[in-house]
């Protein structure tokens, strides 16, 4: 058998796993993969960097599936090329990533080939794809990361790190405004590393592009700053062979390659469908199209040995000694840079350098610091002792106070690929979907807006939480203490929506001290990323030689010293200090109020049934929750007697005093609402004799 032979044959064994997979499962989307087989072939076997005997050598190129709707595309590929299986401890497994088996049960419970790609479920995905423009977007972050790992590491005759990423997409990811937000990104830092893949077969889910989408995709592009080259056919190897050649020789801005595509199936009725989204062909369509491919037409499942032995002395090979070659640079880069090599190493497998959390201050008590001063102070202390944490902001850095500031931070840019402060632009959405490609690419990156503004990045922050990875994300001007700028940029429902996100660690901290706290849970964290919700206004620092250290770690803890309370009092962030303040009240008439500072309920609630019950006494049944923001869910804590103090609307514009008398939250109204929930309590206990 030729080359040209063993092309085909390579192909056409991926667009029947395909069809069968999709038929077998009686779901999915059978044509984007069968048309684009020829492009991922090329990509793979001739271009990729990347060894499947060892899916997460640091220096691999990336591939993105950003259509993650075409996954039988990519488990198609990690099939043939027999990718290897990684647990979670880095190890590389003797089995296949994707048996054949795994692929017969397509979309089945617990097989390795979900609906869309999973990172961390099926190793050589590189990241969770499904929702459109998420993959590409992604990207962007995985192609700096290689620019800043590279300025950061490579030496003089050590290019250490130097990877390629692609990404493929179609018209649906170019039509979700996150992959717009990231090209004009990639644009403006020049991301030569950087190549998108566009499937241009004019199809999405409601039919032909023309109903809703008819711009010029290449003008677009080059106005961004990228080089666009096309290729006609996408069956016509030499024609991708060129323009992949053609990128990897751009070495001042990224590449965008537009792929004309389109399916021809077996019977003439199919002839006009373009089949990017859809569902199975049936089982005669298969047996036809089968034919045209010149393919037995009543085989099942079929994989010839010449593919796996084809791609083995191609992608294989080729990744295997590129790997190889690195391990050896690798064993003398250690030698002669053993810092810089530790850290890479330390980097890669997402632990901490020693020493990390020296230097991390402690605040006065009788001083008020705003919780963004308080964790700029401490994000500057730790960015000096973990040089891999890096981040910046929607344009809002000067509101959020998340830029470092120390020596030699500096701005990454076009020109300065290393810099630690990272300018997203007016980008929420991009600037949380390249944090999860940093994060992926083991960078430890943190974002900052707005806590509004977490509604044009939720998309991205949920799969940060699905792929468990420990991307860092800042909000601040946390509640209605912005005060004047209004209910636009009031957030209400925000914390309510975020703590009902699984995997999502949510911190609201109350004083300068917990946030110190906050930040060592957060630093501590490998597979869970996190949401640290700060103020804009003064928080008093809490005397912690009258009340309890701070035990962020723990989720809650009792602030005073009590062992018989009549009340809890509970609230997290600037309303702990009005908690201490109606304690204080509350005292001179007699009452005993446990104050309880919840700056995170997941940690809370991770903690055993013992500690729970130590700090909020099952006994207590008087309680007050008090927070600015949806009353939502607080009914768990309060209970049935208890009473909240939150938010049923959204707020107003005025003057913090006025917004917080109007809102309920004095000192007058959380003691009023501690005596209606004892009162509460008492006519329970009456009525049940207790």
């Amino acid at each position: 058998m030729d080359s040209a032979d063993k092309d085909t044959t390579c192909i056409n064994t991926i667009r029947t796993l395909a069809m069968d997979a999709v038929q077998a499962a009686n779901s999915g989307h059978p044509g984007t993969p069968m048309a684009l087989a020829p492009v991922a072939y090329c990509l793979w076997q001739r271009f990729l960097r990347f060894d499947p005997d060892d899916p997460i050598w640091p220096n691999r190129d990336r591939f993105v599936l950003s259509a993650g709707h075409a996954s039988m595309l990519l488990y198609s590929l990690l099939h043939l090329t027999r990718v290897k299986a990684v647990n979670p401890k880095y190890e590389v497994l003797g089995e296949l990533s994707v048996s054949l088996d795994d692929i017969k049960r397509f979309r089945q419970l617990d097989s390795r080939c979900a609906g869309h790609p999973e990172y961390r479920w099926t190793s050589g995905v590189e990241t969770t794809t499904g929702p459109l423009g998420q993959g590409v977007a992604t990207s962007v972050g995985m192609a700096m990361a290689s620019g800043w790992m590279a300025s950061t590491f490579n030496r003089p005759g050590f290019d250490m790190v130097g990877y390629d990423t692609y990404a493929l997409c179609g018209d649906g990811c170019l039509m979700e405004g996150v992959a717009a937000e990231a090209a004009s990104l990639a644009g403006h830092l020049g991301l030569s590393n950087l190549c998108w893949i566009y499937d241009n077969n004019k199809i999405t889910i409601e039919g032909h592009t023309n109903w809703a989408f008819t711009e010029d995709v290449a003008t677009r592009f080059i106005g961004y700053g990228w080089n666009v080259t096309r290729v006609g056919d996408a069956n016509d190897l030499d024609m991708l062979e060129r323009a992949f050649t053609t990128f990897k020789s751009t070495d001042d801005r990224p590449t965008l390659i537009i792929v004309d595509s389109h399916i021809a199936w077996g019977s003439p009725n199919k002839q006009d469908t373009h089949g990017a989204h859809g569902s199975p062909l049936g089982e005669e369509e298969i047996r036809l199209t089968k034919k045209n491919y010149n393919w037995p037409e009543n085989a099942q499942f079929l994989v010839p040995d010449e593919v796996p032995e084809h791609f083995a002395q191609g992608i294989g090979k080729r990744g295997r000694a590129a790997r190889e070659a690195w391990m050896e640079q690798f064993r003398a880069y250690e030698k002669e840079f053993p810092q810089l090599a530790k850290q890479l190493y330390q980097m890669q497998h997402r632990q901490l350098p020693d020493g990390w959390d020296r230097g991390l201050p402690q605040f006065e008590a009788g001083t008020s610091l705003a919780g963004r001063d308080a964790s700029a102070t401490v994000l500057n202390a730790l960015a000096k002792n973990v040089p891999w944490l890096i981040g910046g902001s929607a344009d809002l850095a000067p509101s959020t106070k998340t830029r470092l500031t120390f020596d030699d931070a500096g701005d990454l840019t076009a020109d300065n690929p290393g810099g630690r402060n990272i300018h997203f632009g007016v980008r929420e959405h991009a600037m949380a979907s390249v944090l999860n490609g940093l994060s992926l690419c083991k960078i430890r990156p943190y974002g900052s807006g707005f806590l509004i503004f977490s509604d044009y990045a939720r998309a991205a922050i949920r799969l940060s939480a699905l792929m468990e990875i420990p991307v860092v994300h800042i909000f601040t001007h946390d509640s209605i203490g912005v005060g004047e700028d209004g209910p636009t940029h009031q957030p209400v429902e925000h914390l309510a929506s975020l703590r009902a996100m699984p995997g999502l660690l949510v911190l609201r901290p109350a004083d300068a001290n917990e946030v110190v706290g906050a930040w060592r849970v957060i630093m501590e964290t490998r597979h869970e990323p996190a949401v640290l919700i700060l103020s804009r206004q003064k928080l008093p620092t809490i005397d912690r030689a009258t009340f309890a250290q701070a035990d962020v770690a723990r989720g809650a803890y009792a602030l005073t010293d009590d062992t018989d309370p009549d009340v809890i009092l509970l609230a997290t962030g600037s309303e702990v200090s009005l908690c201490l303040d109606a304690h204080a009240a509350l005292a001179r008439d007699n009452i005993t109020a446990r104050v309880v500072s919840m700056p995170s309920w997941e940690l809370f609630e991770a903690q055993d049934d013992d500690y729970k019950r130590t700090v909020l006494p099952p006994r207590v049944r008087a309680r007050v929750a008090v927070e600015k923001a949806s009353t939502f869910g607080w009914d768990r804590y309060a209970g049935s007697e208890g009473q909240i103090i939150g938010l049923e609307t959204f707020g107003a514009s005025a003057p913090l005093a006025e917004l917080q008398k109007k809102f309920g939250f004095t000192v007058d109204n959380v003691v009023s609402a501690a005596r209606a929930s004892i009162a509460s309590a008492a006519e329970r206990r009456d009525r049940e004799g207790k």
